[in-house]
């Protein structure tokens, strides 16, 4: 690639010459990590382990969202790569959501040529994920497009669950990694990293997954590990049990019905998007066979506008090896929960706005499924700024909303007759909102717990990431109250972290 490219690659190279130094390379021993995101929030998830003072690896590299930004602070690029990469052998990711892959591109922009190890089904999904980023965040330009995607390819290293690899194999700093079922999205894994010379064992957990999410399988606790990096984004609290999930999810559907509205559910491409159709093929299987002359169930149109949603819900079709028992069932009975009689697809911008126009102005219910999840940009933002201020319709939130983003506001003030800035302009939040914590991908504050709970060689340390500072303070004490780990740390940002 040139200079002349476009600037916000020349910016990320910008930032490789300017970016703090947390410890000086002969303090770095064996084991030491370095958090560079998602450490004063949920998103930008980024983990730097040293193998010895002169390789590392990273796990993750994720985009920054809503008011969450770098560690350096709000004055530091939120994009760009503000660390030393020169020590870095190969970047390991957890799992496909934008959080955990965003800043791919600038880590490449910025001299990365690794390998980049995921699961055989993340794999699959990674370069669309990419391609969508770069899309919407650095250019349209589909020569530089195809460029990053080449390299993307060229350094992809597909790996099996289960099954170990090694990634720095110099004298006395020999580290290999495990990837194993998170159960948050398809492929995606928490990381098993092994310190040979030292016998140490470090797991990060990625996202992990609650039990009972369609398609997937739960995620199993490890043997044990010396050292835990654990998300928290539900640390501080439980969902709804399954039963209830469903049964919010059905009365949200059956007023759409009555008042003859829509149901917008904002939820992101991979994972959430796949689930929710799941969910919805067997309620409306089950309504739209009941025997009552003018069953409204059975017209209701499910609606993913979405093309990216479109081409990850083909994608988690072609991957049915790796869904679970229950879903694999449902397939042998003649069942399709990824493409049953009643899903729309709407892929082309013209056809958006005409769907658009006709739930806006029509009698007509249906369920629209459209990214992006936070509501922070994506076709969910034209239907909210249709529908918003008309009581008939609904938004249902099924996932976390980072501070800063428009679906938090419409959350919080939703309920109370409040309004919410689109794109720069005040809309008055008429539409019902509701939120089930259920459907979120994230295991809650018990999933957590007894994901460490499991494990028959404790932890001596588990640093608590990738939450809000209440939900990582509350995961912290339940932690330490039941004494799951010689020392449970909340790590702040590259520099301060060390104090840990």
């Amino acid at each position: 690639m040139t200079d002349t490219e476009t600037p916000i690659l020349n910016s990320a190279r910008t930032a490789v010459h300017n970016r703090p130094q947390a410890v000086e390379a002969a303090e770095i021993p064996p084991g030491h990590i370095i958090h560079h995101g998602a450490v004063d929030g949920v998103t930008g998830s980024c983990h730097q382990l040293f193998a010895d003072r002169d390789n590392s690896i990273l796990i993750d590299c994720g985009l920054f969202q809503g008011a969450e930004t770098s560690p350096g602070g709000r004055g530091h690029n939120s994009l760009a790569i503000e660390f030393d990469i020169s020590s870095v052998r190969a970047l390991v990711v957890t799992h496909m959501h934008i959080d955990h892959v965003g800043r791919i591109p600038y880590l490449i922009a910025a001299g990365f040529r690794g390998p980049i190890y995921c699961s055989e089904p993340s794999a699959e999904l990674l370069p669309p994920v990419l391609e969508d980023a770069l899309k919407i965040g650095i250019s349209r330009d589909a020569a530089l497009i195809e460029k990053f995607l080449g390299y993307v390819k060229k350094q992809l290293r597909p790996l099996a669950y289960n099954r170990w690899q090694p990634v720095v194999a110099q004298a006395g700093g020999r580290l290999d990694i495990r990837l194993q079922r998170a159960g948050h999205i398809l492929g995606s894994a928490y990381v098993e990293c092994e310190l040979r010379e030292q016998k140490r064992r470090i797991i990060f957990s990625g996202d992990l997954g609650a039990p009972n999410t369609p398609l997937l399988y739960a995620p199993k606790a490890p043997r044990g590990c010396d050292e835990l990096v654990i998300e928290s984004t539900y640390g501080d609290r439980l969902h709804q049990n399954r039963k209830e999930r469903v049964r919010i999810l059905q009365n949200a559907i059956e007023g759409a019905l009555k008042d003859r509205g829509s149901v917008l559910i904002p939820a992101f491409s991979i994972g959430r998007t796949q689930e929710l159709l799941y969910k919805l093929e067997g309620i409306i299987h089950r309504q739209a066979n009941r025997n009552r002359k003018n069953n409204p169930w059975r017209g209701l149109p499910v609606i993913v506008d979405s093309p990216l949603a479109s081409r990850f819900t083909e994608v988690y079709r072609r991957l049915r090896p790796y869904w679970d028992a229950e879903a694999r069932r449902l397939l042998r009975r003649g069942r399709h929960p990824l493409s049953f009689e009643q899903l729309i697809t709407v892929d082309d911008h013209e056809a958006h706005l005409r769907v658009l126009a006709e739930l806006a102005h029509s009698q007509r219910p249906a369920i629209v499924i459209a990214a992006s999840g936070m509501c922070s940009g994506g076709r969910i933002v034209n239907y909210l700024k249709a529908m918003l201020e008309e009581e008939r319709h609904n938004v249902l939130f099924v996932g976390y909303q980072a501070r800063g983003t428009p679906g938090r506001d419409i959350q919080a003030y939703g309920p109370k007759n409040g309004y919410v800035d689109i794109e720069g302009e005040r809309y008055r939040i008429r539409a019902g909102v509701e939120t089930i914590s259920g459907y979120s991908a994230h295991a809650d504050r018990d999933d957590l717990l007894g994901f460490v709970r499991r494990m028959r060689k404790r932890p001596q340390i588990i640093r608590v990431v990738h939450g809000d500072a209440q939900a990582k303070l509350a995961l912290q004490r339940r932690m330490e109250a039941e004494g799951l780990a010689g020392r449970v740390v909340v790590p702040a940002g590259p520099v301060a972290h060390d104090s840990v």
